[in-house]
């Protein structure tokens, strides 16, 4: 099964949809545009992350798990360039029924309510899909993702020490959770 996606028009002419393989170079020229930007909020990545074979590879990973039902790779895209990307990830069936979120923006997209609109549309595709329950952890720092999750009425559920290898250490997060039907 592959889970399904319409595209969706954001805030600003931008539109939220499928990631493809078509988009490795848009994607390696936003994370190498965005490498300073990102650096405080994400893992620590290798050279060849930012380059186009490496996004057509990751690409191709994500893509894979779509397929498998257990996982939905989305990018924001401004015309011919990746303005950032959410995705669903470990999709899990049976009685839990729950997904992760994570999203990313271009820097000179942030700000704007995009990603607000785009994981309003997120959510909407999970509760599509059947799922129960959408989690999502921030950095304790990352006060502007947390107002964004915040606003798509996602609640605290929590805070795990030590939970993500971030920035070359590993760091606590706050946990939220979106309860997508009563």
């Amino acid at each position: 099964m592959t889970l399904e996606f319409t595209d969706r028009e954001l805030p600003g002419g931008l539109t939220l949809r499928v990631r493809t393989e078509q988009d490795a170079g848009a994607l390696a020229a936003a994370y190498v545009r965005n490498r300073g930007h990102l650096a405080p909020w994400d893992p620590t990545r290798n050279e060849e992350f930012f380059t186009e074979a490496g996004q057509l590879a990751r690409t191709r990973e994500l893509l894979a798990l779509r397929d498998l039902d257990s996982g939905l790779p989305l990018v924001l895209v401004d015309g011919d360039e990746i303005a950032g990307g959410i995705d669903l990830s470990n999709i899990v069936r049976g009685a839990f029924q729950s997904a992760m979120v994570g999203y990313w923006l271009d820097r000179a997209h942030t700000g704007k309510g995009l990603a607000s609109s785009a994981l309003s549309a997120v959510l909407d595709a999970a509760r599509g899909f059947g799922l129960h329950r959408v989690q999502a952890a921030t950095l304790l720092a990352n006060h502007a993702s947390q107002s964004v999750l915040t606003r798509a009425g996602f609640e605290r559920i929590g805070v795990a020490p030590d939970y993500l290898q971030i920035a070359g250490r590993w760091q606590d997060h706050v946990l939220f959770q979106r309860i997508l039907h009563d």
